[in-house]
C-alpha cells in the first residue's frame, strides 16, 4: 500500500472548525496526504471572534513535535498560530533540523481583528522564524505588522514581497485579498509570489461573500502539501491559489458571523 505524502501543521486549535490546526487537517486530507499536528495552542472560538486562548508549553510543543518526526518523518512543514517569542524560538530551533520544506504563515491577528501574535515576538518571526522558510506567506495587515509597509495597490505589494524577503526566507507569496477590489487588482484577487528574482501573479476571481473564515490557513496547507507531492514552489502555489479559490466560492453559512471556506469542495464535485 502507497504511503502518502506526510505534512505536519504546527499551529493553534480553532474550536470552530473554520481555521488553524483543524483547517490545515481538512486541506491536507483533500489534497491527498497525510496530515500530522503539533498544537501550540487552544482557543475558544466561532463564526463571532476569538473568545478566549490558551498557549502550550514549549516542552509540549518540542515533544510532539520529536514524537512525529523522529517516528513518522515529513515531507512538509507549515507553520501557524505561533503566540510568543519563546513558541516562534521553538520552533524555528526544530525546523532548522528538518531538510523538508516549510512553509510559514506568519499569524498575526484573526479573521476577526483578534490579536494572535505577542508583540514581543514580531522580533522572533523576523530574526528567527523567517528565514527557516521556503515560502512565507504573509497577508496585507502581516506585512504592515513585521515590515510597517503598508500595501495600498500592486506596487505596494512588490515593495512589501522585497521588505519581507530581507528577513531571510527563499521565496514571499504576498497574500493581496485584502486589496481593495478595482485598486489596481482588476477586480481580482491577486497574491504575488517571488523570490526576489522570478515575480509570478497569481489572479483569481474575487467571491464577494462572509466565507472566507481560514483562507491564509487553507492556502498555506495546500502549498506544503502540494510541495510535499513534489512540485516546484511556483507550480505549488498556483495549486493550492486554485484550491483555496474553489474553497471560497463553496462556503457555507455557519453561525451567525464569518462562515468558513469548505474544504471538501472538491471531494463532493462543488464549485
Amino acid at each position: 500500500m502507497r504511503t502518502p505524502p506526510r505534512v505536519l501543521t504546527v499551529a493553534g486549535s480553532d474550536s470552530g472548525g473554520g481555521a488553524g490546526i483543524q483547517a490545515d487537517l481538512k486541506t491536507m486530507l483533500a489534497l491527498g496526504t497525510h496530515g500530522m499536528s503539533v498544537l501550540t495552542a487552544v482557543t475558544a472560538q466561532n463564526s463571532l471572534g476569538v473568545q478566549g486562548a490558551w498557549e502550550l508549553p514549549a516542552e509540549a510543543v518540542r515533544a510532539q513535535f520529536r514524537s512525529v518526526v523522529d517516528d513518522i518523518g515529513v515531507e512538509a512543514v507549515k507553520t501557524g498560530m505561533l503566540s510568543s517569542a519563546e513558541l516562534v524560538e521553538t520552533v524555528a530551533e526544530l525546523l532548522a533540523g528538518v531538510p523538508a520544506p516549510v512553509v510559514v504563515d506568519p499569524v498575526g491577528v484573526s479573521k476577526h481583528g483578534d490579536p494572535l501574535l505577542a508583540a514581543s515576538a514580531l522580533d522572533a518571526v523576523r530574526g528567527k522564524l523567517l528565514p527557516t522558510a521556503t515560502v512565507a506567506t504573509p497577508n496585507l495587515d502581516e506585512v504592515a505588522q513585521l515590515t510597517g509597509v503598508h500595501v495600498r495597490d500592486e506596487a505596494g505589494m512588490r515593495r512589501a514581497a522585497d521588505a519581507v524577503l530581507e528577513f531571510g526566507p527563499r521565496w514571499v507569496l504576498i497574500k493581496g485579498g485584502h486589496l481593495p477590489a478595482g485598486d489596481g487588482a482588476g477586480g481580482s484577487a491577486v497574491d504575488l509570489l517571488t523570490d526576489g528574482t522570478e515575480e509570478h501573479w497569481l489572479r483569481a476571481p474575487r467571491y464577494d461573500n462572509r466565507h472566507t473564515h481560514g483562507t491564509g490557513c487553507t492556502l498555506a496547507s495546500a502549498l506544503a502539501a502540494r510541495l510535499a507531492k513534489g512540485d516546484t514552489v511556483v507550480r505549488a502555489a498556483a495549486a493550492a491559489k486554485e484550491y483555496v479559490t474553489g474553497a471560497l466560492a463553496a462556503g457555507f453559512r455557519l453561525g451567525a458571523g464569518i462562515g468558513p471556506v469548505d474544504h471538501g469542495w472538491r471531494l463532493r464535485g462543488e464549485r
